[in-house]
């Protein structure tokens, strides 16, 4: 054999043992089932809540994995598990040239607006937030679409149900005092928390508010725990704003007898304690800004989804709702959707 010959041999069984190792890193799972060349690549990459938080982390693969079904598109997800984890899976994706990049979540702003600069000929999306640099301050990139919510008017609407509640004595302590617990004070939580409490006011002014943080969205036991403390302090219904860590506001109230609020999906199949989940519609928009990169009207900016358009709203849990409660809610909703109404979106102290 020639020496030729043999440095050929030896680099192909070089790459042929290469190649296992290449395919373990990552930590990417796909779900394309095969892809030709032609075929448009998406990666997800989730928040630290990961697919399993039933809440916004869990929409965002549902919408990916509609597109998969019906767009014949390469659906891959990577899951965070801490804040570090944000650039390097997202540098995964855009560095392998995939055409569509999703972001989930408010706190991915920053790896975002990191990322998007060094990969300009990749398309992101960004869920909950605008890019951002690493200061914080919103930058603009012109590969970045940002898929923004008005979660105050699903908010509001879990309020309305709330305060109504209250005022005709319908509640479990019939205490006039309500709770809402959220993962961070960031502005997708906060604007959920300042809906609701515009509506439980406007229905049962006399109504207290009591908001609290755990600074987690995963674990369940910080919310759980904020949420014994609100009731201790004479809380009978509970919304939760916290992702996989707002689980355990739905389990806690459902141990000591008070209703809980789910959010982001319905999330009355979590415990018997929910009556109503104020959702906001992850899946359309995640699979909206997969298809526009498929049928090519990408557009860079800023989607906003609310009542009017059915990205946010109301959907009944394990209580069935009154008639003129009901009522009340669709009349609201109308005002919303009008225009007649605007809902805060600050949370008040």
């Amino acid at each position: 054999m020639s020496r030729t010959r043999m440095r050929l041999v030896a680099l192909a069984t070089c790459l042929m043992l290469l190649l296992p190792v290449l395919a373990a890193c990552g930590g990417t799972s796909s779900t394309s089932g095969g892809s030709s060349a032609n075929t448009i690549k998406v990666g997800l990459v989730t928040d630290t809540g990961g697919l399993n938080d039933k809440g916004f982390n869990s929409l965002a693969n549902q919408g990916l994995q509609k597109a998969k079904s019906e767009l014949g598109i390469q659906a891959d997800v990577t899951q965070s598990t801490k804040a570090s984890d944000y650039v390097p899976n997202l540098t995964n994706f855009a560095s392998r040239g995939y055409n569509l990049v999703i972001a989930v979540g408010f706190l991915m702003a920053s790896a975002v607006g990191q990322v998007s600069q060094q990969y300009p000929n990749v398309k992101f999306a960004l869920i909950d937030s605008t890019p951002a640099d690493a200061k914080g301050n919103s930058v603009t990139r012109s590969n970045v679409t940002s898929l923004l919510f008005k979660e105050q008017e699903a908010g509001a609407l879990v309020g309305i149900l709330t305060g109504m509640l209250e005022k005709q004595g319908k509640t479990p302590k019939k205490s006039h005092i309500v709770g809402a617990v959220g993962g961070q004070k960031i502005p997708p939580v906060d604007h959920y928390i300042a809906g609701f409490q515009w509506g439980v006011a406007k229905e049962d002014p006399s109504a207290k508010v009591l908001v609290a943080y755990s600074d987690e969205f995963s674990d369940p036991t910080p919310c759980a725990n904020k949420t014994d403390t609100q009731i201790s302090q004479g809380a009978d219904v509970v919304f939760q704003v916290a992702g996989g860590c707002g689980l355990g506001v739905l389990t806690e109230g459902g141990k000591k007898g008070i209703y809980t609020i789910g959010v982001d999906t319905d999330q009355s199949a979590s415990d018997q304690s929910v009556i109503a989940s104020a959702v906001k519609r992850v899946e359309t928009a995640t699979f909206d800004a997969i298809k526009s990169v498929k049928d090519g009207s990408f557009q860079s900016g800023t989607v906003l989804f609310d009542l009017k358009n059915d990205g946010v709203g109301f959907v009944k849990g394990n209580l069935p709702v009154p008639a003129d409660i009901q009522t009340e809610i669709d009349s609201v909703t109308n005002q919303i959707k009008s225009g007649a109404v605007t809902v805060p979106d600050t949370v008040k102290p």
